[in-house]
């Protein structure tokens, strides 16, 4: 049964009845589907820090809910092999990377409206590129090095370490970050691993170092409401991943990755309506900035290529 997403690309199908032209739209309408669901989950798990649920908790819930379904899938069909990886301590530690990721920014999220922890996130693929030519050995140019000060500049704008608007939980979200920068630069590395090998790594490592943890200091959400959202967060970004992936195959990466950047625009929008969060004008100028340096990168990136 076609997605919501698919539907909608079938609708503004373009004359002529181009089938690059229709993969093209699908996959960037199943994408904007994936951010969507990726400011969602952001949403969530501010919305249940705050309702008393401790962090640790709702990481946890996260990832456990995001293995228990996709082992549902994988291991009647494929038994254990999805586990097997070709270098299993390069996939922990980009497992616990992507971990500290979702750690340091849930709790930033706790402190900070979700459009800055957001527009601070969106520097990742600055700092993408500075690794890569650091640790892949990708060639530096003025043109990269250029949009990587921009990207600095965009962040410094946010954060304002010089003014009052500064909070400490903005140097937590840098961190968080930093570590998915990291995460992305090792799954680079490992791309000759199948993405549900990923998905079982990254899921089954978060779970099986936070249990011992949460063994010991397990909390119950209290209401109803916060069951619904506590039970559905994993299956949400679950259903966000698995749209990702599903988008990549109807679109190149490069048509792709400018719709990430509607994330702030979504979680601008769910900051609103759930905590009354409005952003104020160094997000939208620093945010700005940061989504400009981020496609000029990606357009040094298609040059190069081409």
């Amino acid at each position: 049964m076609p997605t919501s997403a698919e539907i909608l690309a079938r609708r503004l199908r373009p004359k002529g009845d181009d089938p690059d032209a229709v993969d093209r739209l699908a996959g960037i309408a199943i994408f904007t589907c994936a951010v969507a669901l990726f400011a969602v989950v952001d949403t969530s798990a501010k919305w249940l820090i705050l309702a008393g649920v401790p962090t640790l908790t709702v990481v946890f819930v996260r990832y456990f809910g995001h293995l228990a379904l996709i082992l549902a899938v994988t291991l009647p069909r494929d038994g254990l092999k999805s586990f097997r990886s070709v270098n299993p301590k390069l996939q922990f530690f980009r497992s616990m990377c992507l971990l500290g990721s979702t750690l340091l920014n849930f709790t930033a999220l706790s402190f900070l409206p979700l459009p800055v922890a957001i527009s601070i996130m969106f520097a990742g693929p600055i700092f993408v590129t500075l690794l890569s030519m650091q640790l892949l050995g990708e060639p530096v140019t003025r043109g990269r090095l250029a949009a990587v000060g921009l990207g600095f500049l965009g962040v410094l704008v946010v954060v304002q370490p010089w003014g009052g608007a500064f909070h400490p939980a903005m140097l937590i979200s840098i961190c968080a970050m930093l570590c998915a920068s990291m995460y992305f630069i090792l799954t680079r590395r490992l791309s000759h691993e199948s993405t549900i090998t990923h998905q079982i790594w990254s899921g089954g490592v978060a779970t099986v170092v936070l249990l011992p943890i949460l063994l010991l200091h397990w909390e119950w959400p209290q209401g109803a409401l916060e069951w619904i959202v506590f039970v559905l967060i994993g299956p949400v970004a679950l259903a966000a991943h698995t749209l990702v992936v599903q988008a990549h195959q109807k679109a190149r990466a490069s048509v792709l990755a400018p719709v990430v950047y509607l994330q702030l625009i979504f979680v601008s929008i769910t900051g609103y309506l759930v905590f009354g969060d409005v952003p104020g004008l160094s997000v939208i100028m620093g945010g700005g900035i940061i989504i400009a340096a981020g496609l000029w990168l990606r357009q040094i990136e298609r040059a190069s290529v081409g």
